[in-house]
């Protein structure tokens, strides 16, 4: 998994990451209502295996917005 913090402005933020699927990847971006870049990072980290399966289920039910599996917080 590779993992491309973004914080935005307004106190929250989203974390981009991709999923492998074989040879390929899949973009993924969880929304975060953290401040630092570190507690969202964090937070995927320690979360990592349910946002991957959680990423892999809206994948195969189709749910993808403009190529990307949208997520939010547990």
């Amino acid at each position: 998994m590779r993992v491309v913090p973004r914080i935005k402005s307004d106190g929250g933020g989203t974390i981009t990451f991709f999923l492998a699927l074989g040879a390929g990847r899949q973009m993924c971006r969880l929304a975060t209502t953290f401040l630092t870049q570190k507690q969202a990072f964090s937070y995927l980290r320690k979360n990592r295996t349910e946002f991957e399966r959680m990423a892999r289920a809206q994948l195969a039910s189709g749910a993808v917005e403009d190529g990307i599996v949208v997520l939010s917080m547990l």
